[in-house]
């Protein structure tokens, strides 16, 4: 009988998964705010433009094999927030979805202060 060891997670997928967690919860707030349904279907759809952005922001943080560390801020976590932004702005605009400058700057600041933020308070707590 073979048994099935469970692997403990690594740090990227951590990381990525954090990354992840916050830019769901970025979209969850903004819903709410915004007195929109805050259905799985409602979230993920305002979710992955940026959820896409997030990820072409790891792929291109991964681009610089001997610099990538997913807990970093620099480079990783400025690549990643970068991207979430710019790419999700994107992808929205081509869906016809709202980009007014309002929403670019708080999207920008949000989103910079939890994928920067999380990274940070990691960064904090492995000093100690």
């Amino acid at each position: 009988m073979s048994e099935q060891i469970a692997k403990k997670p690594t740090r990227p997928a951590i990381a990525l998964l954090a990354d992840v967690a916050c830019v769901v919860v970025f979209c969850t707030i903004g819903r709410r705010s915004h007195a929109e349904g805050l259905t799985l279907t409602g979230i993920a759809e305002t979710a992955w433009p940026f959820i896409t952005g997030t990820v072409a922001g790891w792929l291109a943080a991964r681009a610089y094999p001997g610099s990538f560390r997913p807990f970093a801020i620099y480079p990783t976590g400025l690549t990643v927030w970068a991207c979430t932004v710019i790419i999700g702005m994107l992808l929205r605009k081509a869906t016809s979805a709202g980009t007014a400058p309002s929403f670019i700057v708080v999207a920008t600041l949000t989103t910079a202060a939890l994928l920067i933020g999380w990274r940070a308070v990691a960064a904090a707590i492995a000093r100690r």
